[in-house]
């Protein structure tokens, strides 16, 4: 699956990530952060799942409808677990994900807000 991988995400998540077998951008390889809105556009337009930390994310495209091609955030998921997780969300959750699915992962809890 192709991913992108906000800044705040882990940037080692990328490398496990495509050991995994994915096509992975990392944000933080990039020379300056355009902010969300681009990093999410560019998602979208390259039919990525956006990976992050931050719930702002969920926000623009629930809330101001800015097109994205599915995300998954981590609250509270260790740096070292993050491209695990995300490896087991896109295998459980591909498809949902194909069709612009919000996936909130916790410890103890997945939520999914599936596309409208």
């Amino acid at each position: 699956m192709k991913i992108l991988l906000d800044t705040c995400v882990w940037g080692k998540a990328k490398e496990k990530l495509q050991r995994e077998g994915h096509d992975v951008i990392w944000a933080g390889d990039w020379v300056e952060d355009p902010g969300d809105i681009e990093i999410l556009s560019r998602a979208h337009k390259e039919e990525r799942v956006l990976v992050t930390l931050d719930k702002d994310f969920g926000e623009l495209a629930i809330v101001r409808k800015i097109l994205h091609s599915g995300i998954i955030r981590l609250v509270n998921i260790s740096a070292m677990k993050q491209a695990d997780i995300c490896h087991s969300v896109i295998s459980r959750y591909k498809e949902m994900l194909q069709k612009g699915a919000i996936i909130t992962v916790e410890a103890n809890r997945i939520t999914i807000r599936p596309s409208d």
